[in-house]
């Protein structure tokens, strides 16, 4: 096997049930799927054995097959043998991973990147053009967009998206403004305009289980909710300068503003696609408002799933951060479990082919969603204007 096929090979390689890529053991069974623990194939095995090649051959399945410890191949995942784990080798030394937990003062690493760090590390960069160390909350104080939209969107958010689906910008707005805008989401939520979130093809009750969130639409020229309307010109401006150079799509319009709260006490959104079935949507953009947020005592990480990658993206909902990533099935992604109150507010922008093509098939959406809104005009208010 050639150094190119066997390094494709460990680019497949993860765990099945959470998607880990290291320190990975093989089934004893089929030998083509792989686990990070024997708790963790264990777990996944009422799935797992409706595929396990050895179950085809009428096997006994009513646990995963352990066998004796087997010394693995050079660069090949250690096979599932038993409960311990004596006899594996040495690791050999390898690349650090992108962790927020552990960085170094010279590349603070704003977001969780589990492997394959030194590869998509450059999706996120702080919109102040800062290069500084940042504060625990990610943001400078006062910061603001030093590079004028055109040249950001240009130069960082189009090649990033065209090369790995997803583009982070941290101190999108700094500090001021987006307090002022955390302020109108809380007032929101204080006075009961939020209700429980819907899925696209929702027909009952059974949502709670799959989403925890709570959500309000907003337009953004509502009374009370100015600062929201701010931040989607903002974002518009720089959606408009980047429009016709991601991948293949005309944007001519977007949803409304979702705003969302997940309440703490372990909410989350189970593994998904925002736009599996061709609706329009292109492209998802979440603001998130969350102060001093810690995803080792919190929670709520965004999980992506890059299509046709091992890895997985972890993006912390810290304040002022702006996330694009692609709506279609290139981008499967999950809400983690969050144990304090997490908002955001996102908005997916719609392609014109797409969405005209699904409006002759069926009427998209559920609630707002379904909503267009057109793009608004380049804006040149600042803070006072609204």
């Amino acid at each position: 096997m050639s150094c190119e096929a066997s390094e494709l090979n460990r680019d497949r390689q993860y765990c099945e049930l959470c998607g880990k890529m290291e320190n990975l053991l093989k089934c004893g069974r089929c030998r083509n799927s792989f686990y990070c623990s024997k708790e963790h194939q264990k777990q996944d095995w009422k799935k797992h054995k409706l595929v396990c090649k050895e179950a085809k051959k009428g096997q006994s399945l009513s646990q995963p097959l352990v066998q004796p410890a087997v010394q693995p191949a050079e660069h090949e995942p250690h096979q599932l043998c038993g409960a311990e784990k004596e006899g594996e080798p040495q690791k050999t030394p390898a690349e650090p991973e992108c962790n927020s937990a552990s960085q170094s003062a010279d590349d603070p690493g704003p977001f969780n990147l589990p492997a394959d760090g030194e590869r998509m590390r450059d999706f996120i960069t702080p919109a102040d053009g800062s290069d500084t160390k940042q504060t625990r909350d990610g943001i400078k104080t006062n910061g603001q967009t030093k590079s004028r939209p055109q040249k950001f969107a240009m130069e960082y958010i189009v090649p990033c998206m065209n090369k790995h689906g997803i583009c982070v910008v941290d101190n999108f707005l700094g500090e001021d403004r987006g307090l002022c805008i955390l302020e109108e989401v809380k007032s929101l939520y204080d006075t009961g305009r939020f209700t429980d979130g819907q899925l696209v093809s929702q027909k009952s009750d059974s949502s709670k289980d799959i989403r925890g969130d709570k959500i309000t639409w907003i337009e953004g020229k509502e009374p009370g909710c100015e600062k929201i309307g701010f931040l989607m010109s903002r974002v518009d401006d720089l959606v408009r300068h980047c429009n016709g150079k991601l991948g293949n799509y005309k944007i001519n319009g977007r949803t409304k503003a979702m705003v969302a709260c997940y309440p703490g006490n372990g909410t989350g959104y189970v593994r998904h696609v925002d736009n599996p079935n061709g609706d329009g949507r292109c492209v998802t953009c979440i603001y998130y408002l969350n102060r001093n947020w810690d995803a080792k005592d919190h929670g709520g990480l965004l999980r992506i799933f890059p299509e046709g990658k091992a890895q997985f993206a972890d993006i912390e909902p810290r304040f002022d951060r702006l996330l694009f990533f692609w709506s279609d099935r290139r981008n499967p992604h999950e809400v983690q479990p969050a144990f304090s109150t997490r908002f955001a507010i996102t908005v997916w922008y719609f392609d014109a082919d797409e969405r005209a093509r699904a409006k002759e098939k069926y009427l998209t959406g559920a609630g707002e969603k379904g909503v267009k809104v057109e793009l608004n005009k380049p804006s040149d208010l600042s803070l006072k204007d609204v």
